[in-house]
């Protein structure tokens, strides 16, 4: 069997890193609400960069290795934005964080900047402190969602971002690139991975939708218990912003639930309420002030309208719900 020339399968690869912008774009318009959308955002545009190198490598407008490496460079710089911008995902920072996760991109193409302004012809020189940063931001990256259900999906795309970047992992060099067949091999490899991440985190959601939808009825009917209120919008965050912010919402919600002695912890799977020592059922009194404290710490990263989106009953939000059931 003949190999498939490296311009088709660069072709290839900018198809699969065109309908990942695609899922990306309709990502963002799932996140609307939240302060994930910035990322989103970012993931758009580097997966059109993407796109627009795999497409100028199949029409062959980047023959020569010093641009290719420039351009590579600016692809990877954005890839890494992403995971960048959720660290940075609260109210009322989260604007300004952006101008942060920009001037790090400028600040890692910059070698590829220099190489071709001052050095013509010549390969970026990628210090070692940011041939190990890049990783380790695709390893923070994979770790904000490993414990989540978009764990396969964000492994594809981390094992997509570091193939992607192998040229500048460290101990490599560029010097030592393998043959233009197989590099187009290993792009279209790591942009199918980048697209199956992507369709993956996109059926995920698909699928949740209906439950969502009937959790927002039952929410309308008010017979809803504290925990089964509190849990599918603070479910859908964790899947939405990882586990990083995730589990801050639940320390300081815990930290409250102690101080006023609730009987309840929040736990990265979700609200655990207990019970008094004779068995009956707690006191519900504290239920109307724990909703209104993680509506609180929760309004720091999402609107009224996306908790209203994920199940979080209407009353709640405009703080007349009644005492839910035990």
């Amino acid at each position: 069997m003949l190999p498939l020339p490296p311009t088709l399968l660069s072709g290839v690869a900018c198809a699969a890193a065109c309908l990942s912008a695609l899922l990306a774009a309709w990502g963002t318009f799932c996140v609307r609400g939240s302060t994930a959308v910035p990322a989103a955002v970012w993931s758009v545009v580097a997966c059109l960069a993407l796109a627009a190198e795999m497409g100028a490598r199949a029409a062959g407008s980047l023959g020569d290795p010093a641009a290719a490496a420039a351009a590579r460079l600016g692809v990877v710089a954005l890839s890494l934005c992403p995971a960048l911008s959720l660290l940075g995902a609260k109210r009322p920072q989260h604007g300004v964080w952006q101008l942060i996760v920009g001037t790090l991109a400028v600040v890692l193409v910059m070698p590829a900047a220099s190489a071709l302004l001052m050095r013509p012809g010549s390969l970026p020189n990628v210090h070692l402190l940011e041939r190990c940063f890049m990783p380790l931001l695709v390893l923070v990256g994979w770790m904000n969602f490993a414990g989540t259900r978009r764990a396969v999906a964000v492994t594809g795309v981390a094992v997509a971002e570091l193939l992607l970047m192998r040229g500048f992992l460290p101990g490599l060099s560029l010097d030592g690139a393998p043959t233009a067949a197989t590099a187009a091999a290993i792009d279209a490899v790591a942009a199918g991975l980048l697209l199956g991440g992507a369709l993956l985190a996109a059926g995920q959601a698909l699928l949740g939708r209906p439950a969502r939808l009937h959790g927002s009825d039952a929410a309308t009917a008010g017979d809803l218990s504290v925990a089964a209120i509190i849990d599918p919008p603070f479910l859908a965050l964790r899947e939405t912003l990882g586990a990083a912010w995730t589990l801050r919402i639940a320390e300081r919600f815990d930290t409250v639930a102690a101080a006023h002695a609730w009987p309840c912890r929040l736990r990265f799977g979700g609200l655990e309420t207990g019970v008094d020592p004779l068995g009956s059922p707690a006191d519900p009194s504290w239920h109307r002030d724990a909703l209104r404290a993680l509506r609180a710490l929760m309004r720091r990263f999402v609107s009224d309208a996306w908790l209203a989106r994920h199940g979080w009953p209407t009353a709640v939000v405009d703080g007349q719900h009644a005492e839910p059931q035990a």
